[in-house]
């Protein structure tokens, strides 16, 4: 019984470092991107070329994806996030070092890797060490970690006002100490491997064969994330609402997911991964596509945001769980990249989507396109049924 114990603190221990990890890489890129804005428009760089450089750290990102499982096997967990880390913390250091645009391309580009490095090793991780029962608990508990991260890091403009160079040292010393305790406390292990299952190409086609339906989420989670920030505030002007009534009602969507994703992970727990992806898919699909009959009604829109919110904002994490009950252990890292390449088409796709909806003079189709495409993923839910995968047994 004691070695029981013993070996479930240790799991809890080594899960409340990898949240330590994933809040620290949320705080860098919510510190990042406003920041290195600020400097370039004060630089009098165009705002174009400002969205150029900005969208270096999610090329980065993608290109990571493509080597990911690889590099996992290689490095292992432990070596795979500290590499991330190292590689976010020099390029933390010299961001202020090197004001230039095209080192910060380079820079924000690196920054992107180590941080898809960090998310995909210490995402797994959390799957493969977390039992089925608790896995939509430690998983929303995650996703809610990197947001509040994500949410803090702007705070870090307030430094500014004690020099231009203030917010890259704190943020380089965080990062510091958190590879630290990384490398002092983890483990260092590696990810199964199975006879049968060498080749990538056949752990991808056998993860989407089996689980496709608990991949969508991810894309879905993107094209959500990417296009209501890009597109709402172009949305808002064109139906009237000024520039402070937009800043004030974009957060909501974020406040949604904040508050509700740890109890739908934990109804996932109960009452099953598919049913609450189903619930949340139909609402929030309804939700989205009646934002445009609120018209500009502030209380209106902040009810049916936040509703839209909280119901798809566990979409990426409760995917991810329902993909761990359904694989083979084995697949996990390959069905963990397919997440990753499904978010960030998503990504690319919701703003481009959105933007010709509205070139065209439908504006309020990007919530109902939107919309649609939740509610479509609900009603699919009630044909699809696993085959040939694993029980929910505790890993």
């Amino acid at each position: 019984m004691s070695t029981q114990n013993d070996s479930n603190r240790g799991l809890s221990i080594h899960y409340l470092i990898l949240i330590t990890v994933i809040v620290a890489a949320g705080l860098s890129q919510g510190l990042l991107l406003p920041v290195l804005s600020i400097f370039l428009e004060q630089m009098g760089v165009s705002s174009s070329v400002n969205g150029l450089n900005a969208a270096a750290l999610y090329v980065g990102s993608f290109a990571m994806t493509l080597v990911a499982e690889r590099t996992l096997g290689a490095l292992g967990f432990k070596k795979l996030v500290s590499a991330g880390l190292v590689l976010v913390l020099v390029s933390v250091i010299l961001f202020p070092l090197v004001p230039s645009v095209k080192v910060w391309f380079v820079l924000r580009l690196l920054v992107g890797i180590g941080d898809s490095a960090v998310h995909y090793a210490a995402q797994l991780w959390v799957l493969m060490v977390t039992p089925a029962e608790y896995r939509g608990r430690n998983l929303s508990l995650y996703g809610m970690s990197y947001g509040l991260g994500f949410s803090f890091g702007p705070l870090g403009i307030q430094l500014l006002k004690y020099g231009n160079a203030v917010p890259f040292i704190v943020l380089a010393l965080l990062m510091l100490l958190v590879l630290v305790l990384v490398w002092a406390k983890l483990p260092d292990f590696r990810p199964e491997r199975t006879e049968g299952e060498a080749q990538p190409p056949r752990r991808f086609r056998r993860s989407y064969a089996l689980a496709w339906y608990a991949l969508l989420p991810a894309l879905l989670y993107g094209y959500m994330e990417a296009g209501i920030n890009s597109n709402f505030p172009v949305y808002g002007l064109r139906t009237g609402m000024g520039e402070s009534q937009i800043a004030f009602l974009l957060p909501f969507i974020g406040i949604g997911g904040l508050i509700l994703q740890l109890p739908l992970g934990m109804l996932s727990d109960r009452f099953g991964r598919k049913n609450v992806l189903i619930a949340c898919g139909l609402i929030g699909g309804a939700a989205f596509m009646a934002v445009p009959l609120a018209e500009t009604a502030t209380a209106g829109l902040v009810l049916l945001l936040c509703v839209a919110g909280g119901m798809v904002g566990s979409f990426f994490s409760l995917g991810l769980a329902y993909a761990a009950d359904i694989l083979p252990k084995a697949l996990l890292p390959a069905a963990n990249v397919v997440a990753s390449f499904h978010f960030n088409i998503g990504s690319i796709a919701g703003p481009n989507i959105g933007g010709i909806l509205m070139q065209y003079g439908w504006n309020g189709g990007v919530f109902v396109v939107m919309g649609l495409a939740f509610a479509l993923f609900g009603a699919v839910g009630t044909a699809f049924r696993t085959s040939g995968g694993r029980s929910q047994e505790p890993l």
